[in-house]
């Protein structure tokens, strides 16, 4: 089936389309709130999986566990288990938005279907988002089994970068011929920077996750409440990151020098890179918040957040500055 021949307004296709995008945003719902089980150390508020405290339903209080539970579940955890209900529910708020999620996942995934015969790669991908999910609540597991250990983390990050990456391809494929995407006159060099601007980008955010790290280090000699003292007990990792912000600014400020310089009209891409660098600063912002105002535990997850959601809109304005050979089969109005 050629691209014209494509149903891209039936009302099947604008369901998909819409469902596909409330995926993308539950996914960085879930991103957030993973952030906040970080800032307020909620990470181990469960200390197994997939039951919290040996419960589907974790207590609210703490004398309606066992008088042993710290040596029941602190076997693995060299016995520092202390229940606090704030903490606990703030974990297993989170896994319940997390298989909310992958059900949604699912969704989209069985919405696919549709697709199977006029556009495969919009369920193949759909496919691939479902199992990494799959893989990603697994992983989850070993988070938590491993006691939080730092190549954990850093890992179960970028996969949940990984699977928004996918699902932001079902979706930019899914809005064929809804959207008005901009000529470019020479893609070649503009390609080169996009490429660097989004490696660069995972770079820091790799380099964040190590921080993040550090910052637990700390906190196992300050205590979680001496925020004010952590930042000036963190290694060479937070200044690294730190002054490598400015380089990720220069980054989008070319990107979009580049990207006005080649373009003939004004549409998606216009539009897309204006919110990334608004997206950046504000990105930005929130690191100078947490590096000189006592790591408030608010900007954390805001900071954590921002750094996927800027990698994504990178991911999308390469897509769609390469729409008519990466999506060979679909039609993008050009304007």
């Amino acid at each position: 089936m050629t691209s014209s021949e494509l149903p891209i307004n039936q009302p099947r296709n604008r369901w998909f389309r819409r469902l596909a995008l409330l995926t993308v945003v539950v996914v960085y719902v879930l991103i957030l709130l993973g952030g906040i089980v970080r800032s307020t150390g909620a990470g181990m508020g469960c200390p197994d999986w997939p039951k919290c405290f040996g419960s589907w339903v974790p207590p609210t209080q703490e004398s309606q566990l066992p008088s042993n539970y710290k040596e029941i579940f602190g076997q693995k955890l060299k016995g520092e288990v202390e229940f606090n209900a704030l903490k606990t529910w703030i974990e297993y708020l989170n896994r319940l938005f997390g298989a909310f999620t992958g059900f949604l996942v699912l969704g989209t995934l069985l919405a696919s279907f549709s697709f199977f015969r006029k556009d495969r790669p919009i369920f193949y991908m759909s496919l691939l988002a479902f199992v990494l999910v799959g893989f990603q609540g697994w992983l989850g597991s070993k988070v938590v089994s491993f006691e939080l250990k730092p190549v954990m983390v850093t890992l179960h990050m970028l996969v949940a970068i990984v699977i928004v990456f996918v699902l932001l391809y079902v979706l930019a494929r899914s809005y064929a011929g809804n959207l008005r995407v901009e000529k470019i006159s020479d893609k070649t060099f503009l390609n080169k920077w996009f490429y660097w601007t989004i490696g660069l980008s995972l770079l820091q955010v790799i380099m964040g996750t190590q921080v993040r790290e550090a910052i637990d280090e700390v906190m196992k000699n300050t205590g979680y409440d001496a925020r004010d003292q952590w930042i000036g007990a963190l290694d060479y990792r937070f200044y690294v990151h730190r002054s490598f912000s400015l380089v990720i600014l220069a980054m989008h400020v070319g990107l979009i020098y580049l990207l006005r310089k080649n373009t003939v009209g004004s549409g998606f891409l216009f539009n897309l890179t204006t919110a990334l660098m608004i997206a950046v600063v504000i990105e930005i912002g929130t690191g100078i918040i947490l590096a000189y105002f006592g790591m408030p535990a608010f900007a954390q997850p805001i900071h954590l957040t921002l750094a996927t959601l800027v990698v994504g809109m990178q991911f999308v304005g390469l897509l769609m500055l390469n729409a008519e050979k990466v999506f060979s089969n679909r039609v993008f109005q050009l304007v």
